[in-house]
This record gives structure tokens, C-alpha cells and sequence, in this order.
């Protein structure tokens, strides 16, 4: 049980120079934890500002549950406090949530995570963060945010005066960044007729991966879908929510798709409709018509599917894929046959295009060559530039070069 010590009660703390120390000084006061009595503390600092700022923080920080239970405010506490909050107020799901607290029990294995948040310095936060360079750089990044969100939380309610985020830089990790790669088409070929030649009783998720190979959608989109998702007399399945995981890491089915751009209809191709529609013969039985469930009934769990296409692959010889990849595949051969950047966004579902073409830059860049070579042909098509005069204009550059050249020698 929390006691809340009533304001009337509570010693404000005091300022003072110290003429001995050369320094200044500032009284302030903490609860005792077993018997809430108030007990005087004494911190030094440099300048006088710096000891007011100190003390008004504190008399901020006093008015917060956390400050009574802990005598200060933690900052590992303060960052759960704030993921608690936002999961209450339906800021973030609770997918999200998870993730977030995997994040802070990583910092909770430094010291710096268990400090009062003023007296943590800019230079603590370096030093700790200096030290994950063997992360990933998602994860570091990941890591620094929290850090970001906390002392921004604590600068808005006035715990502290100066946030000492405003110096820190985030290191690069020492891993080399990981690229999803797209299937070759060799190997695209070689997965799709094994695909297309098994049934479904052999491998259950086939027609989840050929979804995912030639409709784009993310494997938690497919393992989503249903029987009433799918719409055979317009030929399009419709992308409206995916599969995700609660605060306990149990899969439920979100209430959404990833962005709010996911939400998209998505068209068929002819040589993978009978596929689709045997898997809807299947999924007539199921509950809800879940187009996918596990041997027990249940949804499958993404990581799962992607495991068995990893063992697939394996034994066809194909490496360095995952379920991801075949999403990645789709994107790659879109581009491949001309498609322009904004249309692929939307059949994907990026939230902006610029996400569209930051992933697909390889790829965008192997044609820049070609699309500007329609470029060319354009201009000299519709006589917007004469050949003959460029050809007269060359040689006549080439020949003042070389006369230039002649004069040097001859002087």
C-alpha cells in the first residue's frame, strides 16, 4: 500500500553556501522507507542555479508515487511506469507493450537503469551506451529511445531541468546490418513448382507462402485471413487485420493490420487461385473459417511457419531466407516488370512511399540505367535534341582540345 504524505507536512529543504567546500549546497528531504518519516539529505553543487534547480525538481518529483516508494525515481520505474501508461490508455497495443518491456529488462541489466534520474548525467548514459555495440543497431536504437521517452517525461513534469539526452549520440553496433534478400528467380521457380505440386496434407502452409511469394502480404497478415476475407467474384483478398502477441507472448488476432496503410485489397493471380480455394474448401471446418490453424486448432504462430519454410528451403539448397524474403521476392519482381514505386506501396501497405523505395533502393538502382535510357530515346524521338548537331558539337569540343594541346607543346 502506497501512503501519500500529505503537503502540508512536508520540509521544503534549503540552500547555502559552503564556505569551507567552496561549493554549494542544498538540503532536501526523502521518505524513510519503512516509516514514511521525512529524512534531511545534502547534495553539493557547483553553482548556485544549479542547487535551485536541483531542489525545485525535487519538490516536483515529491508529488509522484514512485519518489515515495523509492526515494527518488528510477529511471527502469519510470520507463515501465510510462509503457504502463500508454498500454491503459490504448496508445500502444499490447504487442507493442511487450516489446517495450523486453527493451527495459535489457537495461535493467546495467546499473544505470536502478539510479535516482537526477543523478544521472549525459555522460552515464554514453558510457552505458557505448557498451552495446555488440547489439544490433534496431536494438541499440530500440535502447536509446526508451532512453529518449523517459528524461523527455521528466523534463514535461518538471523532475528534472536539464535533460541530459541533448548530448548523447548513438553508437553503431559492431554486427553488420542484415539484408533481406529476395529469391533469385531460379530459386523462385523451383520453390513455386514444389509448391504447386504438393498437397496440402504433405505441407500445411504452402498456400501461405505462395500468398505471401505472389501477393506481397506479411506473414501475420496471412495467417490472419479468413474465408470471408477473400473474394473470388472480384478475384481479391482483402488485408484488414493481422495475427499478433498479447503482453504474455500468447498469439491473438489483432484488431488491425500493422500501419493503418495496411489496410488494403490485394489482387489474385490466376495460376495460384485454384490453390487458394482448396485451401478455403479446408477452412470451412475450421473455427471462424480461419484460413490457417496449427495441428491443435489454434492459430499458428508466425515464428513457427517461418521455421518450416527455413527447413523446406534447406533441403532444396536455397539459404539466407526467411518468410519475410518471399514478401521481399514479390516487391523485387514488381519492380522488376515496371511497376512504378507509389502503386507498390499501396499493394504492400507501406505507410509512405519513401519507405517503399528506401527498401527497394538495390533494386530501383539496377534499372536507373534503362529508365534513363527511355530518358534519351524520348528526347531524341520528339527532336528535342538534334543528333547531328550534338555529333558536330562533339567533334568540334574534341578539336579545340587537341589544338589547345599543340599550342602548349609548340610554346
Amino acid at each position: 500500500m502506497v501512503i501519500i504524505i500529505s503537503k502540508s507536512k512536508e520540509k521544503t529543504g534549503s540552500i547555502y553556501f559552503d564556505k569551507h567546500r567552496k561549493k554549494w549546497r542544498c538540503t532536501y528531504y526523502i521518505y524513510e522507507k519503512d516509516t514514511f518519516k521525512q529524512l534531511r539529505q545534502t547534495k553539493s553543487f557547483s553553482t548556485e542555479q544549479e542547487a535551485k534547480d536541483f531542489l525545485t525538481s525535487i519538490q516536483y518529483q515529491k508529488g509522484n508515487d514512485l519518489f515515495i516508494k523509492n526515494n527518488g525515481i528510477p529511471l527502469n520505474e519510470l520507463m515501465r511506469e510510462q509503457a504502463n501508461k500508454k498500454l491503459d490508455l490504448n496508445l500502444i497495443g499490447e504487442r507493442t507493450y511487450s516489446r517495450i518491456i523486453e527493451t527495459i529488462k535489457t537495461i535493467e541489466k546495467a546499473p544505470i537503469s536502478h539510479k535516482n534520474i537526477n543523478d544521472i548525467a549525459s555522460q552515464d548514459i554514453q558510457d552505458y551506451l557505448n557498451t552495446l555495440k555488440d547489439y544490433s543497431n534496431s536494438t541499440i536504437k530500440k535502447i536509446k529511445e526508451q532512453f529518449n521517452q523517459a528524461f523527455r517525461e521528466a523534463m514535461n513534469k518538471g523532475y528534472i531541468v536539464k535533460n541530459p539526452m541533448f548530448e548523447v549520440i548513438r553508437p553503431r553496433s559492431n554486427k553488420e546490418h542484415k539484408i533481406v534478400r529476395a529469391l533469385e528467380i531460379e530459386e523462385q521457380q523451383k520453390l513455386t513448382n514444389y509448391l504447386m505440386s504438393i498437397p496440402i496434407s504433405d505441407e500445411p502452409y504452402k498456400v501461405a507462402y505462395l500468398i505471401e511469394m505472389y501477393l506481397g502480404l506479411r506473414i501475420g497478415e496471412v495467417l490472419a485471413l479468413r474465408n470471408t476475407d477473400i473474394n473470388l467474384h472480384k478475384n481479391l483478398i482483402t488485408v484488414n487485420k493481422t495475427l499478433t502477441t498479447d503482453k504474455n507472448h500468447k498469439v491473438i488476432m489483432g484488431n488491425s493490420t500493422k500501419t493503418y496503410s495496411g489496410i488494403r485489397e490485394v489482387p489474385i493471380p490466376s495460376f495460384i487461385r485454384e490453390e487458394i480455394i482448396n485451401q478455403m474448401r479446408l477452412a470451412e471446418s475450421h473455427k471462424d473459417k480461419q484460413l490457417f490453424l496449427d495441428p491443435n486448432g489454434n492459430y499458428v504462430r508466425p515464428n513457427n511457419a517461418n521455421r518450416k519454410l527455413k527447413e523446406l528451403l534447406q533441403k532444396m539448397g536455397i539459404s539466407n531466407i526467411t518468410s519475410h524474403s518471399l514478401r521481399h521476392t514479390y516487391g523485387t519482381r514488381c519492380i522488376e516488370a515496371g511497376m512504378r514505386a507509389v502503386a507498390l506501396q499501396r499493394l504492400m501497405g507501406h505507410t509512405d512511399v519513401s519507405i517503399t523505395l528506401n527498401t527497394y533502393t538495390s533494386v530501383f538502382n539496377k534499372y536507373k540505367e534503362a529508365e534513363l535510357e527511355k530518358v534519351n530515346n524520348y528526347y531524341m524521338n520528339n527532336d528535342i535534341v538534334n543528333i547531328n548537331n550534338l555529333l558536330t558539337e562533339s567533334n568540334n569540343l574534341i578539336n579545340n582540345i587537341s589544338l589547345s594541346k599543340e599550342e602548349k607543346e609548340i610554346e
